[in-house]
């Protein structure tokens, strides 16, 4: 999501992002600022990868070098620039030290090759050059750039240069005034390899994006568009757009939604609809996946602080007509994790695979590996402007923690962790057992355990946030907020330790305020949940039933 700086209580810009990348790569990483000498090319790597870990090298500070591990291969070269930028980076670039922000969400399109080309391979092969994904150009941007208009330049001309393969991709980007949404994809043809396409977002409103493009009309000479030159040659030379008329960006390149319907556009919706019920936006579409119903951006009823986008996060679609937290599905205690199938499939093209059914995609999904909120405060000291709320795992069971851009590091626990090997050091895996022991009994676990603590953890955040505002100084402001995330992590798998005991057997083990108190409590299950099993019809008598 984009969310405006006229869209907030307290002027921010903000930027957010959900990684749904289940069990691959989780941690959070501090590249630092480096000067390199005149001549010197910079690497790109893949970047697709969903695999732990996602980058192995010695070129992007210590947080990646990780000699157990085999060194990440290059692609491919590019030129370097003398000086490039601290920031934070996961599966993409998130933030750096000018508060540069970014977000991400992969698409479907027509055309997704799925293997770069390297310089070398197309020289021989007289193919096109296609070196990028997002990640790297995301990276890349945060390395050189400090203002949102830069970064779409910057991305365009490599894209344009040096080609695009693989998904689909949207990504956001914002400075402290100025937001873009930047869109790309690969073309089938070797003249016209790629294809990209920036639009601003207008002060005052919020943008959301749930995998599926949501640039629409291509205009030509407009302030608020940002296009390569090639695209629209590109697509009318493969027949994908009209030669005179409107040229609909979405239905140009994708066939919209993926996986199955409302996959994505349920999430537009349901964001839309929590922002601004004014709008009576209905969840049901005209037109399928290329519907027209959703605006580019909307105003808010009321200004929104992080809080308030917070709650955005950790949304089941509870109170409306798809309430996960309901119904059979959701077990005795209200779970609204639903795994998926090999009947279910995973498409970047809902066409191509039968569906037998398929379960509502929430924006709080038990596959998330972490959600951060970017946050760039106008009227805060510099040292502080800039925020990185970052929650490790699913969104409705984390506590987001602000980390300044301007540190000078990031904490150990939260830069480690292969999520294929338990460990006590990392942060990740205390908010991934935490809500993963949630499911043994969610409703009452999250309402009367996980949730409290959340609050009281989060809210003293804000008020942290006023002490750090009047420190002066890099290195005191790293260390408190080492301190800090060390001590909420620590809180967390004091949680994780008093849940286990607490639920354990079925039973609720409080811990008693006498001796002769302490008789676990059996809790059953809830007669609404009962009446939809056979549980009437066990052996309730010695009579036999003719």
């Amino acid at each position: 999501m984009i969310i405006t700086c006229g869209a907030t209580k307290d002027g921010s810009m903000v930027v957010t992002h959900s990684d749904d990348n289940e069990l691959s790569d989780q941690r959070f990483i501090y590249v630092p600022a480096q000067d390199h000498s005149e001549g010197s090319e910079r690497g790109i790597v893949n970047g697709t990868n969903d695999g732990y870990p996602r980058l192995v090298t010695k070129d992007r500070g210590s947080g990646y070098d990780t000699p157990e591990w085999p060194e990440t291969p290059l692609i491919g070269k590019i030129p370097q620039v003398a000086h490039t930028y601290a920031y934070f980076d996961g599966s993409y670039g998130i933030m750096n030290e000018h508060n540069l922000m970014f977000g991400e969400c992969t698409n479907g399109a027509k055309f997704m090759p799925q293997s770069p080309v390297t310089q070398e391979v197309a020289e021989k092969t007289g193919k096109h050059c296609r070196l990028f994904y997002s990640a790297e150009l995301s990276r890349i941007a945060l390395e050189r750039c400090k203002l949102a208009r830069e970064a779409v330049q910057v991305m365009g001309a490599l894209i344009d240069e040096y080609g695009y393969f693989s998904t689909g991709e949207t990504l956001l980007v914002a400075d402290e005034k100025e937001a873009w949404v930047f869109e790309m994809c690969a073309l089938p043809d070797e003249e016209y390899h790629s294809a990209w396409i920036a639009q601003r977002v207008p002060d005052g409103t919020i943008f959301v994006a749930a995998n599926e493009f949501r640039i629409r009309e291509i205009t030509p000479n407009s302030e608020d568009q940002i296009f390569s030159d090639r695209l629209i040659p590109g697509l009318q030379k493969l027949g994908w757009a009209p030669k005179e008329g409107p040229i609909d960006w979405l239905v140009a390149i994708s066939e919209g939604e993926y996986n199955h319907p409302y996959y994505s556009l349920r999430r537009v919706w349901r964001v839309f609809d929590r922002v601004n019920p004014d709008l009576g936006l209905s969840p049901w579409v005209t037109n399928g996946g290329y519907t027209t119903d959703y605006p580019f951006s909307i105003a808010p009823k009321e200004k929104l602080d992080v809080q308030d986008i917070f709650a955005l996060y950790r949304d089941h679609y509870e109170g409306t007509e798809f309430d996960m937290t309901k119904g059979i599905a959701a077990g005795p205690y209200g779970d609204p994790t639903r795994f998926y199938g090999s009947y279910d499939g995973t498409s970047y093209d809902i066409g191509n695979h039968k569906l037998y059914g398929a379960w509502e995609r929430p924006i709080s999904v038990f596959y998330q590996g972490y959600t951060y909120v970017l946050q760039t405060r106008p009227n805060a000291p510099e040292l502080t402007k800039g925020l990185c709320w970052f929650g490790p795992d699913v969104s409705y069971t984390t506590c987001f923690v602000p980390f300044p851009s301007k540190v000078a590091q990031l904490p150990q626990t939260y830069q480690i962790g292969d999520p294929q090997k338990f460990s006590r050091d990392a942060a990740w895996w205390a908010f991934d057992f935490v809500n993963n022991w949630s499911r043994l009994n969610f409703q009452r676990m999250c309402q009367v355990d996980i949730q409290p603590l959340q609050k009281e953890l989060e809210e003293a955040q804000i008020n942290l946030i006023k002490e750090w505002d009047g420190i002066n100084s890099v290195e005191e402001l790293t260390k408190s907020c080492d301190a800090n995330s060390q001590s909420i992590v620590s809180r967390w798998w004091e949680l994780a330790d008093r849940l286990i005991a607490k639920y354990s057997d079925g039973y609720i083990n409080s811990k008693p305020s006498k001796p002769q108190n302490s008789s676990p409590v059996g809790i059953g299950y809830s007669s609404d949940w009962l009446k939809l099993t056979n549980y009437k019809n066990g052996p309730v008598s010695y009579d036999m039933e003719l």
